[in-house]
């Protein structure tokens, strides 16, 4: 059976102030007292700024015990320019060489837009960007319904590159609910079910994720992990509707809901 991680993606937001850490925190001690609750996190800066090797080393210095799945940078998913891409991501893979080095990367998220349709010219893309990280843990997130076929799925399974399950709003060309092995290693995100707001005129950041699940959402959701964790080696699982700190919330339900159902000694992170 699978060993499970569950954490959240990103940690450090001013707004948990209050609900997740102390009145009064530092931002600097955001990380020691995530750490002290999860035993990993997704590190999401890195989409919106290149990352550079003397953050990401501290950031191990400061969670010695914890482990990462980090995103990739929007030049290589988002804002692709054909002439750049591979100078962006010699840098991008220079600049995590301390989390390369130290054995704690779960995976690089390649989270593709809704706009990266299933055309010849992406698919011929994203085999040159796996190919630019070949023995790099890679797990991508495709956001268009076209990416799931037998054809992708596969492709990852030959190059052993993960597949993330998602769970998100039923909407049309969305992606189904669709859990797929394709690698050793499993990769969910959770992004909450607010529908009303995903694609409306007045849906940001903040408001598209601003999504508590009930506690019957998450033991339906519970049941569906089952089937991954009893076909992959490793499973790690963040919640992206972090607003408020409700990401931390339904993280830590769900680490007891799979706890009861599978053994505390299988998920990690029983922390109180």
């Amino acid at each position: 059976m699978a060993e499970i991680l569950i954490g959240t993606s990103g940690y450090s937001y001013n707004d948990w102030i209050g609900p997740v850490y102390p009145e009064g925190t530092r931002r600097e001690d955001f990380l020691s007292l995530y750490a002290a609750r999860f035993d990993t996190v997704e590190i999401n800066y890195t989409y919106y700024s290149m990352p550079k090797a003397a953050n990401i080393a501290r950031m191990l210095d400061e969670a010695p015990a914890l482990s990462f799945a980090i995103k990739a940078n929007d030049l290589l998913t988002h804002r692709i320019d054909p002439a750049a891409w591979q100078d962006h991501a010699k840098t991008y893979i220079t600049a995590i060489e301390p989390l390369l080095q130290s054995g704690r990367l779960e995976a690089v998220l390649f989270q593709f837009p809704y706009s990266f349709h299933y055309t010849e010219d992406r698919r011929r893309y994203l085999g040159k960007i796996l190919e630019a990280f070949k023995g790099i843990p890679s797990a991508l997130e495709f956001r268009n319904a076209e990416w799931f076929n037998d054809r992708v799925i596969e492709g990852l399974r030959e190059r052993s590159v993960t597949l993330t399950g998602l769970d998100m709003p039923d909407l049309a060309n969305l992606p189904p609910k669709l859990d797929v092995v394709t690698a050793p290693l499993a990769y969910f995100r959770l992004h909450g079910r607010n529908k009303e707001q995903w694609w409306g005129p007045e849906s940001t950041a903040t408001t598209r994720y601003d999504y508590l699940y009930s506690d019957s959402e998450l033991q339906t959701t519970a049941a569906r992990l089952t089937q991954i964790i009893l076909q992959a080696d490793r499973v790690i699982i963040y919640f992206n509707n972090h607003s408020r700190g409700k990401a931390v919330k339904n993280a830590e339900t769900l680490k007891q809901l799979l706890a009861q159902g599978l053994g505390p000694e299988v998920v990690q992170g029983q922390n109180p």
